[in-house]
């Protein structure tokens, strides 16, 4: 049986950063790593939603992959996320991730064309094949990759011995539970990793069974995802719901901006700690004036509700 204690925790998903005329920032991507390295998560999951994946060339995210595993390797579990919406380009980051020594490969279904499962499993399982010697996480986000992790596909891909979890982005906690019973089926206890995908339902997706969450907030505010998993773990639902109710509050506040929310969050992190990390990249809408009062309000929530989780 696979160990997959490597995966149960914190992990955020790792934001794009950019010089500022638009290219990739390496030292920005060193800088991140560092803070979360200092802020005690278990990992990160790069090249996905909140790196800005669809908007990056192949050879953008082998650099950030790189400069990731520069600061990373040994000291954080790094899951890159490897898909494109072509079989031959995300075969080519599968192989290159290998290559740097992640933890695991992951990958959503291809967008845009509605594809039979049939298809879905030989696409993903091309990357696999690309990286033998990897473990394959398989990222259900239907809301925006337009095709639902389904229970056959599921057991389709279980079929490969290299499958070891789910990213589930979906909304239904239901889904978490139908996912790790398929898993533990396959696999057997502990062999196999259900993720929650939703920030603004962690401690509901862990209560069900997830073993750990992958989320584009947390890295702005990790303080607040790590004490709602201690709190968790101990059993103290009631308080780890007071610190997910204030995590929830901010996000809320920071998707008030007309700016998208990585920008927002990027800035948050250049004030409160001084790191440089761009913006985002069109189409993705930047901070516009206006957002300056979003930002100031955001953080003042988050250094608040630090502060209050320190206590409990």
């Amino acid at each position: 049986m696979k160990d997959c204690t490597k995966y149960q925790g914190v992990i955020p998903a790792f934001y794009a950063c950019y010089n500022p005329d638009g290219s990739i920032s390496t030292e920005g991507v060193k800088a991140l790593t560092r803070h979360l390295i200092a802020k005690g998560v278990k990992g990160v999951y790069v090249g996905g939603s909140s790196g800005e994946c669809i908007y990056q060339h192949p050879d953008e995210r082998k650099a950030v992959l790189e400069a990731v595993m520069s600061e990373a390797k040994g000291k954080l579990t790094v899951i890159a996320h490897v898909a494109c919406n072509n079989t031959a380009d995300s075969v080519e980051l599968a192989a290159h991730a290998e290559k740097c020594g992640v933890d695991a490969i992951a990958a959503i279904p291809p967008i845009y064309f509605h594809l039979p499962e049939y298809a879905i499993a030989e696409y993903w399982n091309a990357m696999s094949a690309a990286a033998p010697n990897t473990e394959f996480v398989i990222y259900n986000i239907p809301q925006l990759a337009g095709t639902a992790l389904t229970m056959s596909l599921l057991k389709t891909m279980l079929k490969n011995p290299n499958v070891v979890a789910v990213k589930n982005s979906s909304m239904p906690v239901q889904d978490i539970q139908m996912f790790k019973d398929a898993g533990i089926a396959a696999r057997g206890e502990g062999g196999f990793v259900v993720f929650n995908g939703p920030d603004e339902q962690f401690v509901s997706g862990r209560a069900m069974g997830a073993d750990g969450g992958i989320g584009g907030t947390y890295a702005v505010m990790p303080e607040l995802f790590l004490k709602m998993d201690e709190l968790v773990k101990k059993g103290d639902l009631e308080a780890a719901r007071k610190v997910q109710y204030d995590a929830d509050r901010i996000i809320y506040k920071m998707c008030e901006a007309h700016g998208n929310l990585y920008a927002v969050q990027k800035e948050i992190l250049r004030r409160m700690y001084g790191l440089e990390l761009g913006g985002v990249r069109p189409p993705l809408p930047n901070l516009i004036p206006s957002d300056e009062a979003v930002v100031v309000e955001a953080e003042r929530m988050i250094r608040e509700a630090v502060e209050k989780a320190a206590a409990l």
